[in-house]
């Protein structure tokens, strides 16, 4: 068996299966509409399985899928992939330790992305074990390099992100793993919405976190940054913010050298 066909590996079977499913699942619950959206699952180190480009993501089925290398050469499949495959490239160059990425545009989510909000602050439980928090990327134009650089840092160390003006994109071990990233992304955001419709919305102390936290750690989750407390500034602000101070520090020695 060459290593461009990969059809016959158990792994790719499932993987075929969970994206249409995956693909069924956000499209029935409004995450996408029309053909937006895709999904892809690592097959291999060098072997991209992929949703094709111009297809609603309800409708695909598992002989529409392509196959595609790390670089975005498409090796097999009937139809075209979509260009923001390249976005999932990265990602997994990026992270070893994910197998597979869902793109889509959950409503109440991308509105926090369109208002400049992101999804960070210590509220419910399920969302500081699983996830953390759900920072906001810079926006990025679709379709090219651009739309994966202002999101690097971010994928570096989250599992779920927003994208300006965008969506979102989670990352996972497998296909529904991603997925139900997506779900917890798009709940949270509407129980935060609401919470800001009543006037309040009452974050957890920091004693509360840390025992969430560590609830992290025994399932196998450390790694990931925490939910932002009361009174700190966002991790992805302070990302940029070391960032142009080093980019200063630099300049200035290479001004005075």
């Amino acid at each position: 068996m060459s290593s461009d066909d990969l059809t016959t590996v158990p792994n790719a079977f499932a993987a075929r299966r969970e994206i249409c499913e995956a693909g069924r699942r956000i499209y029935q619950r409004a995450f996408v509409a029309a053909n937006d959206g895709n999904i892809s699952a690592r097959l291999s180190e060098d072997r991209i399985l992929c949703t094709p480009t111009g297809v609603s993501k309800g409708f695909i089925t598992e002989d529409m899928l392509a196959i595609c290398d790390l670089d975005g050469a498409q090796v097999s499949g009937p139809m075209k992939i979509s260009s923001e495959i390249r976005m999932h490239l990265e990602a997994y160059k990026l992270r070893s330790d994910i197998a597979a990425v869902v793109h889509a545009h959950p409503p109440t989510a991308t509105g926090f992305a369109v208002a400049g909000l992101d999804l960070t602050e210590c509220v419910l439980p399920e969302v500081i074990v699983l996830l953390g928090g759900i920072p906001l990327a810079p926006y990025g134009t679709p379709g090219g390099p651009d739309i994966f650089e202002p999101m690097r840092e971010l994928v570096e160390k989250y599992d779920a992100v927003l994208m300006a003006n965008h969506g979102a994109v989670t990352l996972g071990k497998h296909v529904m793993d991603a997925h139900f990233k997506m779900e917890t992304v798009e709940h949270f955001a509407r129980i935060a919405l609401v919470a800001r419709q009543l006037g309040a919305t009452n974050t957890l102390g920091e004693g509360h976190v840390q025992e969430l936290l560590d609830l992290r750690s025994r399932f196998g989750i450390a790694g990931r940054p925490g939910c932002q407390l009361p009174g700190e500034a966002p991790q992805a602000e302070t990302d940029q913010l070391v960032s142009q101070i080093t980019q200063q520090v630099l300049q200035h020695l290479r001004e005075s050298g």
